[in-house]
């Protein structure tokens, strides 16, 4: 399956996941690798091209993360973004020092749509800066092919040799024809043919499965949002009975949602498992008690996740194997797998508990992006209205309730998030029933969330002193990057005056106009 493979070489950037995302867009498998991989490990793995990502450093300083000059100099194609490209032309002759004007957001790039890599790009095209440096002269042999307003060195290539460096970052959607560009880079220069496809994965997941476990047992955590259905659903077809899913209803749920999940993979369900659903509210709660900071909250939902399932299999008698799923985004947040910063522990990335009464833990989806997931659904004939469900996070509404977490607040956040979705879905429902399709302010994520707020208000004739509900949707492909959604005032000032009169403890209504980054999706 892994035919074609290009490298991601991470230098400590936020985005080396999403470079990898976009890669696999292109129908090409990557992998990413820390610039800390020695140059005879690259040449054995004979990759078909290799990109350097951002970092937070100077590469002209003493201790700046760097690497051989070797590997410009194996004839496979480099590209190299942001420190990348700084990166790629210090070590080439060319220089790198501090930028006289800093260039981060939106801006305009005049690119030359003759080199390779702007095939099909607009000759004035925006894209995302982020750089306190700048290459005030390229190397020798370079060309300049893209400048803006202070930046003369926008980009630079040397087609001969196939090397590229590019200032700005093409993997995140703020910059407007970046796919096009990474596009160019491997299915072009580097001449992948795209043989990365899902139908593959799924055959290869199922065989590997088997072979892993044999005839062991394997205890499954079923949260019932996609990542979770999936893996389950993959397990099952790979291991049948030997499955037991177990869904632990921590009381941190969207309405409804515990009955939900059981009727779609309870008794009644199609799939070839064993279904066990925990009511571990009360517990979760107690434990929850008193707790404010965020990190504190996670690993605390992580820790009962855990002991729980070790509880179940107990109970269940010897289980060789516990099975979750995590996928790319969690791995990345939690500063796993590379060069880059924390942004956000995961319960089931890094928030895990030292001490695991399992052999070994199953991840079968842990190189897949969201999209990824979804389409490894369709593949296993998971029914649709499941694979395209809003996503969930693993620690549930304990990350959308800012500071303590009680009952009282799950209960505020769950009845509002259902108004909030209810009202969004059916102002979609209206207008694709009146236009034939859907609205282009339609988000990819939505809910609601409790801020740490109150304050005054007035209901009727009487004084309230209440919470603030904030509102939270965006647009986003790979959940990496993320816009907010332009939601039309008349559906927000509706879901505002249901909350208002239908939930209790709530006087006060936002909307979260923030995209990722600055911001990330959830609150905490």
């Amino acid at each position: 399956m892994k035919k074609e493979l290009v490298i991601v070489l991470d230098f400590g950037g936020q985005y080396n996941q999403l470079v990898a995302r976009r890669v696999r867009e292109c129908n090409v498998y990557c992998e990413i690798y820390s610039y800390k991989t020695d140059i005879k490990k690259i040449k054995e793995m004979n990759p078909k091209g290799i990109i350097l990502t951002g970092g937070p450093n100077s590469c002209y300083e003493d201790g700046a993360p760097t690497y051989t000059k070797e590997l410009f100099e194996l004839g496979i194609p480099v590209l190299g973004l942001c420190y990348g490209a700084q990166l790629m032309q210090h070590i080439l002759g060319g220089k790198v020092e501090k930028a006289p004007v800093r260039e981060y957001g939106k801006t305009e790039v005049q690119v030359d749509t003759t080199s390779k890599l702007f095939k099909g790009v607009e000759e004035k095209t925006v894209c995302w800066m982020s750089h306190f440096d700048y290459i005030s002269k390229p190397a020798p042999g370079f060309k300049i092919t893209g400048y803006t307003k202070d930046c003369p060195v926008a980009v630079a290539e040397c087609e001969e040799k196939k090397l590229y460096a590019i200032q700005f970052h093409p993997e995140v959607l703020h910059t407007q024809e970046g796919s096009k560009m990474l596009y160019n880079f491997v299915r072009g220069v580097c001449g992948c043919c795209g043989d990365w496809r899902m139908d593959n994965f799924v055959e290869e997941q199922i065989k590997a499965i088997r072979e892993k476990v044999g005839d062991g047992k394997v205890l499954c955590a079923l949260s019932g949002g996609v990542d979770s259905s999936v893996a389950a659903v993959l397990l099952s077809k790979a291991i049948g009975n030997q499955l037991t899913c177990v869904f632990v209803d921590h009381g941190l749920l969207r309405k409804n949602e515990g009955d939900e999940v059981e009727a779609v993979f309870g008794p009644e369900d199609p799939y070839e498992l064993n279904f066990i659903r925990v009511n571990a509210q009360q517990r979760y709660y107690e434990k929850l008690k008193g707790v404010e900071e965020p990190e504190a909250k996670r690993k605390i939902i992580g820790e009962e996740f855990i002991r729980i399932f070790e509880e179940e299999a107990k109970k269940i008698g010897a289980v060789d194997f516990l099975a979750q799923g995590t996928i790319y985004p969690d791995v990345v947040e939690s500063g796993l797998g590379g060069e880059s910063a924390v942004i956000k522990s995961h319960h089931n990335v890094g928030g895990l508990p030292d001490f695991v009464d399992f052999k070994e833990i199953i991840e079968p989806l842990r190189d897949l992006f969201k999209d990824e997931v979804r389409k490894a659904g369709l593949e296993l004939g998971i029914p649709e209205r499941l694979v395209f469900r809003q996503p969930f996070p693993g620690p549930g509404l304990g990350i959308r309730i800012i500071g303590e977490v009680t009952e009282e607040k799950v209960r505020i956040v769950q009845d509002a998030d259902f108004i909030y979705r209810e009202e969004v879905d059916k102002a979609a429902a209206d207008y694709k029933k009146e236009h034939g399709e859907e609205p282009s302010w339609m988000p990819n994520q939505y809910f609601a969330a409790l801020t740490n707020m109150r304050s005054v208000g007035v209901m009727g004739d009487f004084r309230t002193y209440d919470y603030a509900v904030a509102l939270r949707a965006v647009k986003t492909i790979d959940f990496m990057t993320a816009e907010s959604a332009e939601i039309p005032y008349a559906v927000l000032n509706k879901v505002m005056n249901r909350i208002i009169n239908e939930v209790k403890g709530v006087n006060r209504v936002f909307y979260d106009l923030t995209s990722k980054p600055p911001g990330t999706i959830e609150f905490e």
